[in-house]
C-alpha cells in the first residue's frame, strides 16, 4: 500500500517562502506523474503543481512564477518550492499521483499571514 507524508509546512508572512517535501513509499515512484494539490476551507481540494516522470512541468495559474515543483526519484520525494506566499495559498497541501488514485496523506498545513 502506498504511504505518502508531506512536511514543511508552517505559518509565514505575506511574501516569505517554504518548502514542501513528500515522501512516498510502498510504490516505484519513478514510473508516476505526481503532483501537488491543496485545499483551502470550505474550497475543493485542486491541483496546483505537476511533473511527470520525463520531467514536464505545468502550475496552475494561481501559482505560476511563485511554485516550483521538482523530484528525486532516488529519495521517492517530490517537493514543492512556494515564493512570494500570498494570503490565498492558506491551505492544506497533499501530494499524490496524477490523476490521484492513491490514498491522501494527512497533509501539511500552510498559514500565510501576518
Amino acid at each position: 500500500q502506498v504511504q505518502l507524508v508531506e512536511s514543511g509546512g508552517g505559518l509565514v508572512q505575506p511574501g516569505g517562502s517554504l518548502k514542501l517535501s513528500c515522501a512516498a513509499s510502498g510504490t516505484i515512484f519513478r514510473f508516476y506523474g505526481m503532483g501537488w494539490y491543496r485545499q483551502a476551507p470550505g474550497k475543493q481540494r485542486e491541483l496546483v503543481a505537476s511533473i511527470t516522470t520525463d520531467g514536464r512541468i505545468n502550475y496552475a495559474d494561481s501559482v505560476k512564477g511563485r511554485f516550483t515543483i521538482s523530484r528525486d526519484n532516488a529519495k521517492n520525494t517530490v517537493y514543492l518550492q512556494m515564493n512570494n506566499l500570498k494570503p490565498e495559498d492558506t491551505a492544506g497541501y497533499y501530494c499524490n499521483q496524477v490523476p490521484a488514485l492513491w490514498y491522501w496523506g494527512k497533509g501539511t498545513l500552510v498559514t500565510v499571514s501576518s
